[in-house]
């Protein structure tokens, strides 16, 4: 590719709004077999596509997790949920509202992996991305989907259920709320009707000295909490100014 052709590359996604335009440029030409390709590629960026579902994976916790369209895009600040539940060295996870399955992938040390989404076209992409690592990835609506023989035995249940209030949906970016599925953003009135269903079910689903951790906004930390101790838990709210993350950590007696 010459140097005018990257040139031009950079020009359209600036002049698309993309904010990072030359890291942009960068993805999309790596991505490329041929310029044929590449101007494909970059009509459906400029377009208002996700570069993520454009390229077909997005970077997280150091690796390349597989996404494609329909499949919510893991954002950054999740790795600090990753972070929180990898502190904890679970030996059985259960991953819920899993979208591509980066979570549980990104933990580590884990011996055995069950991931839950209500989408379909999630599962599926989540199925390609644990295959590997063995984990097991059901279809169907929170722990109404997991095997009842796993009842009590998770180490912990770590969630990044949606969690934008349903009025809110409308200002999220045109990329998110147009590409990516309303299901995977939609948190209900207050945003945290899903919170509340998670954390009523976890207890029964918990080891004892098991742990429920919840990503959740600054706005919303506190409705979280409610939740998690309304179900039994003790809980605790902890943040990240490095992420602009926040998660709540629910925790059953031993």
């Amino acid at each position: 590719m010459s140097e005018l052709e990257y040139d031009e590359v950079v020009f359209s996604l600036r002049d698309a709004g993309c904010v990072f335009a030359e890291e942009e440029a960068d993805i999309l030409v790596e991505s490329a077999a041929n310029p044929a390709e590449l101007r494909e590629k970059l009509a459906r960026r400029v377009a208002g596509e996700p570069l993520e579902h454009v390229v077909g994976w997005v970077a997280f916790c150091g690796r390349r997790i597989a996404v494609e369209p329909g499949v919510f895009v893991p954002r950054r600040r999740t790795e600090f949920l990753v972070e929180c539940t990898a502190a904890l060295h679970p030996s059985v996870l259960l991953d819920l509202c899993c979208g591509s399955g980066a979570i549980g992938l990104s933990v580590g040390g884990v011996l055995e992996l069950h991931a839950v989404d209500v989408d379909a076209v999630a599962v599926e992409c989540a199925s390609r991305n644990l295959a590997d690592v063995g984990g097991t990835v059901y279809l169907g609506d929170l722990y109404d989907a997991v095997p009842p023989g796993l009842l009590g035995r998770f180490d912990a249940i770590v969630v990044n259920a949606p969690y934008v209030p349903t009025s809110d949906i409308g200002l999220m970016p045109r990329e998110a709320r147009i590409h990516e599925p309303h299901i995977a953003l939609d948190g209900g009135t207050d945003g945290a009707r899903i919170h509340r269903r998670v954390a009523a079910g976890a207890s029964r689903w918990l080891a004892p000295g098991g742990h429920l951790l919840i990503e959740t906004s600054a706005a919303l930390a506190h409705s979280t909490l409610r939740a998690v101790v309304d179900a039994g838990l003790s809980g605790r709210i902890h943040e990240s100014e490095a992420f602009d993350a926040v998660v709540v950590v629910g925790s059953t007696k031993k």
